[in-house]
């Protein structure tokens, strides 16, 4: 099972996720809003059209895909989308970073269905995500399609030695079953990637690897849709898609400023956010 919306509802939908995730770090006077809006086209684009295999009655569904949000940091865009999609009820969101809450700083499986794993120590989603992968590749019966899995890792995340045996290991075992999104919004909780650590031309490191490098637009719906459906076609190798994304999106005064990596907005700065973001929602509707 999956849902399929327009590219216009998938927008409102990104739009109606980067507010609840400007409101819950708000409430929570902590967490990470720059990071949770670059993704947040990403996320919405895999799970609203049709691409990714989940049942939204059934989080658990031994049948679904894997979405497994590395950077787990971003946590509030992953709650953010299991609220669109009816995993977390409208009551918790305030709840953010609470003790006992569902919604922890970083995705707790045992606590809320729909994480997939526990993520957020940086570098090991990826490794999860090949060992998963080539579990389904073996169990899948001859002429069927395996269980897919979708990881979204950060650039700064990219730094970490680990990412890079993963990314070794998925090519030479054929996990074609296997999309990495690299949200490459170019900024880390230390400044600019490229100061920091530069990940030089990413694009040809790992199509060197032997993956099947896409490189698009992180916030263009129609491009990142072709993008996925591009990955679950190609069964020669895993799948790359390199995201141009802009940390903060959505939020003028957040936009490209690594301070916001993260920082909380006070109530003045949460309702110019909401503002931006509610002025974004209206010239969406205008375009219908």
């Amino acid at each position: 099972m999956s849902i399929t919306r327009t590219t216009h509802e998938v927008r409102l939908i990104a739009n109606s996720m980067r507010h609840d995730i400007v409101t819950m770090v708000s409430k929570a006077k902590s967490g990470h809003p720059g990071g949770s809006l670059s993704c947040t086209d990403i996320l919405a684009t895999l799970s609203f059209t049709g691409v990714m295999n989940y049942d939204e009655n059934d989080p658990t569904s031994p049948e679904r895909d894997l979405l497994i949000l590395s950077k787990g940091h971003a946590a509030p865009a992953l709650y953010a989308l299991f609220h669109q999609v009816g995993w977390v009820r409208d009551d918790e969101l305030g709840t953010l970073r609470q003790l006992g809450s569902r919604l922890q700083g970083h995705p707790d499986r045992n606590a809320l269905p729909g994480v997939e794993v526990c993520s957020g120590s940086l570098g090991q989603g990826l490794s999860v995500s090949a060992g998963a992968a080539l579990g389904f590749l073996a169990d899948a019966p001859e002429g069927t399609r395996p269980r897919h899995v979708f990881c979204v890792c950060g650039d700064g995340e990219m730094q970490e030695g680990s990412n890079w045996e993963a990314l070794m290991f998925a090519p030479n075992h054929g996990l074609s079953n296997l999309t990495m999104f690299l949200d490459l919004n170019n900024l880390q909780i230390d400044g600019d990637v490229r100061k920091v650590n530069s990940l030089g031309d990413v694009d040809a490191k790992l199509a060197a690897f032997g993956w099947h490098v896409i490189h698009t637009d992180g916030h263009d719906i129609d491009r990142l849709h072709a993008a996925i459906e591009e990955a679950l076609a190609f069964s020669a190798a895993p799948t790359a898609i390199v995201c141009d994304t802009v940390k903060g999106k959505g939020v003028s005064f957040m936009e490209n400023e690594a301070g916001w990596h993260g920082k909380a907005p006070n109530e003045e700065e949460t309702a110019l956010a909401l503002a931006d973001l509610d002025a974004e929602r209206a010239q969406i509707e205008k375009e219908a």
